[in-house]
């Protein structure tokens, strides 16, 4: 059978009115409900830390007796607390006056049950810790979702791709099994019509001086991974669409959000501008309330934007998906 070109990969393809783009009620619910299992998983080392902490620490018969136990010490530290990053600014002298002051002050007083009141102020210091990683925990399950919406656009056209693992810097050739990739995913690289494409997520573009959520370059990777001002990320015309990416779900922070996007989507209009060069720009957001819905409408009808998409519809993800694999 003879294949057919897709006709039509704008935003007309998902968006017909601003109306397609809010947020509804239901989307909004079960995006709550995806980021609280995701920060008790996120907490769950913490936890599991606490239960060791009381299982060693009841070796103790009294609060001084956990000054003998050496295996605790970083714990107790922490109960005192002292973070880790803290702690690395501390001389020993420091570290012993803050845990004996944890020992007298709080430990004591708790009588027996001293034990369960050292895991507590763990926990209540290891909760700050987690709370640091969660103010990042929206954009980050974004990024995710993004990501895998943009390899299943690819699978769906049986096309190869090599991805960058976030931590290792190396990138990788799609394998069978493609489980899981995007936790350690920072960038994508692909070909369209025998031309490199690579998509480089969270990137801080020099023309712009900002960090830009989604950046898709006409370019193989290898030229991205060049060093200092060889790289790919100084040839301002090799940018083909940049593009933010705002996952938090919260329909009260959603114009905060937009206000946010928008500003950086002119910033990178403006400064491409100066350089003569006008690559696309997109926009992707979970919570779009109805008055910058008809924004985001009117900007991609009067082209000052060329696509966007709720993320929370994978219908409008995996067309918007289709668009950029296809420039």
């Amino acid at each position: 059978m003879e294949k057919k070109p897709l006709t039509n990969l704008s935003y007309t393809n998902h968006i017909v009115s601003s109306d397609s783009l809010v947020t509804p009620y239901e989307e909004t619910r079960a995006g709550f409900i995806a980021l609280a299992l995701e920060k008790n998983r996120k907490a769950t080392p913490f936890v599991e830390e606490a239960k060791s902490l009381k299982e060693i620490a009841s070796q103790a018969l009294n609060p001084d007796d956990l000054l003998n136990i050496i295996e605790i010490q970083p714990s107790i530290l922490v109960a005192a607390g002292v973070s880790d990053k803290a702690a690395k600014h501390l001389t020993e002298s420091d570290k012993i006056k803050a845990v004996k002051g944890l020992i007298d002050d709080f430990l004591k007083p708790a009588g027996e049950d001293f034990v369960d009141e050292l895991v507590y102020r763990f926990l209540l210091t290891k909760g700050d810790a987690l709370g640091g990683i969660l103010r990042n925990l929206g954009g980050a399950l974004a990024e995710r979702k993004f990501a895998r919406a943009v390899i299943s656009a690819l699978c769906i056209e049986n096309r190869g791709y090599f991805w960058l693992h976030s931590k290792s810097g190396k990138w990788i050739k799609k394998a069978l099994d493609d489980t899981d990739i995007e936790l350690n995913l920072k960038g994508l690289s692909w070909h369209t019509n025998n031309k490199a494409r690579t998509l480089l997520f969270n990137l801080k573009v020099p023309v712009v001086n900002k960090n830009v959520d989604l950046c898709l370059f006409d370019c193989e990777p290898e030229s991205i991974s060049k060093p200092g001002k060889q790289s790919a990320i100084y040839e301002y015309d090799l940018y083909m669409a940049l593009g933010e990416l705002k996952g938090g779900i919260d329909p009260a922070g959603a114009d905060e959000h937009w206000k946010t996007a928008n500003s950086a989507l002119e910033r990178i209009r403006k400064a491409f501008s100066e350089e003569n060069l006008n690559p696309k720009t997109f926009f992707v957001g979970a919570a779009i309330a109805k008055a910058m819905a008809e924004e985001i409408f009117h900007q991609l009808n009067s082209q000052t934007m060329i696509n966007a998409a709720n993320l929370t519809n994978e219908n409008q993800v995996a067309s918007l998906c289709r668009w950029l694999i296809h420039l």
